[in-house]
């Protein structure tokens, strides 16, 4: 009989000590990311169109030699915009070559939106369909990869980036490259 009484308690107690734990576990500043199995690997080969020259593709291996940003974007995503001015500002640092990877998007609306916005990047290169995407493990846009100059992936970060996300995780990361 006494048990019975303690027991909502108990489970009150259990249910209390869970949420806690979920709230200090909830502290990492990071718990939003998705981890990349990308990250300490090559990098995917890829043959992809460059936007603005007709009848060109970028290889992967043309892009070795020299660290490089892999930026994915495109003109319908909202975000992708929010963080243009951030991305145009490191850029014009020349650091790093900033590359656009144009995902699923029209060819008239990328670039009518480069030509409205600016365009930051060394190269961009066009994955109209999606394809080699999924070899990046690419879930939406905008994204963004470091790639050394070996062609391992070195960092990656998913949404809008930010100046703090530029100093506080980019530039660290660039450091650790000798970039």
């Amino acid at each position: 009989m006494k048990l019975q009484r303690w027991l909502p308690l108990a489970v009150f107690g259990l249910i209390a000590a869970l949420l806690a734990a979920g709230v200090w576990l909830s502290r990492d500043p990071d718990r939003d990311a998705l981890p990349s199995p990308l990250i300490g690997k090559q990098a995917p080969a890829f043959r992809l169109p460059a936007l603005h020259e007709a009848g060109r593709l970028v290889t992967d291996a043309e892009l070795r030699g020299a660290p490089y940003l892999l930026n994915v974007w495109g003109s319908w995503c909202p975000g992708c915009r929010e963080e243009h001015g951030v991305l145009t500002r490191f850029a014009e640092t020349r650091r790093v070559r900033v590359v656009g990877y144009n995902w699923k998007d029209e060819r008239a609306d990328a670039l009518r939106w480069l030509e409205q916005f600016g365009n930051p990047y060394w190269v961009v290169l066009v994955d109209y369909e999606g394809h080699n995407a999924i070899e990046w493990g690419i879930y939406g846009a905008p994204e963004t990869f470091l790639v050394d100059a070996e062609g391992i992936v070195r960092w990656k970060h998913v949404g809008p980036m930010t100046d703090d996300t530029v100093r506080e995780r980019l530039l660290p990361a660039l450091e650790a490259i000798g970039g």
